[in-house]
């Protein structure tokens, strides 16, 4: 029990996360306690929404399988089929369909197992709570209350995964907490499907079948976002990998241009990264590259450009920085990175905690060299080799 990643988040990250796992238990244990048993119609209704979410769960797994998709989180399609039981069915068969999402965890492989728990607790919160706000014992069926019951559903679970991801990592970007805008509409979309699927079955039970193929490709469509992160981010630190950050430099400095603002580029290699993934091993030197990540965004601004060159190296765009201002903050950072602690394990399998490393910073600003990206990389190369040069772990200015 103790390797579990669980036990490896912060403190306050472990709390709330175990606070809110709590919470569902109890909420969902209360329900189906306390609701009284549900009529034969009521059972039908059931059977139809959930089945229909069970066939499309089984059929994106199954072709995720053979297209030999990335893992995915059909967090929308869960949401279409929980928005259909808010409406149509009783708390204690809406308790048993938010079985869909645990069905889901148990077909896929899960690394995360307990950031799936977390996930599908704050879902249970927001459903229930949802379902409160309709009527508990007597759903509404009005516009304002159904547009009212999709908001506090989509919210609540929204506030409650993106407080424990912040949690867990305060240094994060914005759309690694709080998603992209496309998840707005994904969501928007995946309710529209639910309130229309509970009308259906209201009115006919089989004819909830209907929302089986609209589902599915809800479903695809959740994967989009998923997949520009994956095409744009680098793996092992989630930073923008280098041909995105390339793409976001020159965006950024075409703007710079128009405007006259002086930007600078820090250009980073960390020193004697080789003597890690030699002695210790190579899981040690991926620790080390994802501490240097958080500590390089937790020393910059929002708006500056963080990406993984490659390797050891990594790259900042500084917008409207004078070289005065980018020298201090390469001198911010390269401290920080010499304070560093980083626990891992060696490949004697034994806890190690690795210290001492430092990294060499070249500096180029656009005052000297322009607004091109390539003049501004070759310019902070130069600076690199040169502090290098001069025994490693120091900042040089171009």
């Amino acid at each position: 029990m103790r390797e579990w990643p669980l036990w490896r988040l912060r403190k306050t990250a472990l709390l709330y996360w175990l606070v809110v796992d709590a919470a569902a238990v109890a909420v969902g244990a209360y329900v189906l306690v306390s609701t009284p048993r549900p009529n034969a119609e009521q059972v039908v209704r059931f059977s139809v929404i959930a089945g229909t979410g069970l066939v499309v769960i089984v059929g994106t797994a199954v072709a995720a399988l053979l297209s030999k998709d990335s893992q995915r989180n059909p967090w929308a399609l869960h949401i279409s089929y929980l928005s259909a039981g808010v409406l149509a069915l009783p708390p204690n068969l809406l308790a048993l369909l938010l079985l869909g999402p645990a069905l889901y965890g148990v077909l896929g492989v899960r690394p995360d197992s307990h950031r799936w728990l977390f996930t599908m607790a704050a879902t249970t919160l927001a459903t229930f709570a949802a379902r409160a706000v309709l009527g508990w014992e007597r759903p509404s069926w009005n516009l304002g209350m159904l547009l009212l019951s999709g908001t506090v559903l989509l919210l609540a679970r929204a506030l409650l995964v993106a407080f424990g991801l912040w949690l867990r990592a305060p240094s994060s970007a914005a759309d690694e907490v709080l998603g992209v805008p496309i998840d707005v509409v994904l969501g928007i979309v995946a309710c529209s499907i639910g309130t229309l699927m509970a009308f259906a079955v209201a009115v006919e039970p089989a004819r909830g079948l209907l929302a089986a193929p609209p589902m599915f490709l809800l479903e695809r469509a959740a994967q989009l976002p998923q997949w520009r992160r994956f095409a744009q981010r680098d793996a092992k630190t989630g930073l923008a990998n280098a041909v995105h950050w390339d793409r976001m430099a020159r965006e950024e400095l075409a703007r710079a241009r128009q405007r006259k603002q002086s930007t600078a580029m820090l250009l980073l290699d960390l020193d004697h990264f080789k003597r890690v993934n030699d002695e210790i091993g190579h899981l040690a030197g991926d620790a080390v590259l994802a501490a240097v990540a958080l500590e390089l965004r937790g020393n910059v601004r929002r708006g500056d450009l963080v990406g993984r060159f490659g390797g050891e190296e990594f790259v900042v765009l500084l917008p409207d920085t004078c070289p005065e201002v980018a020298e201090s903050v390469a001198e911010r950072v390269r401290m920080a990175i010499a304070q560093l602690r980083v626990p891992t394990t060696a490949t004697d399998g034994y806890a190690h905690e690795l210290s001492g490393l430092t990294v060499s910073i070249g500096v180029s600003t656009s005052d000297r060299f322009g607004y091109d990206v390539a003049d501004l990389l070759v310019a902070a190369d130069s600076a690199l080799l040169s502090a290098k040069g001069f025994g490693r772990n120091l900042v040089a200015m171009a």
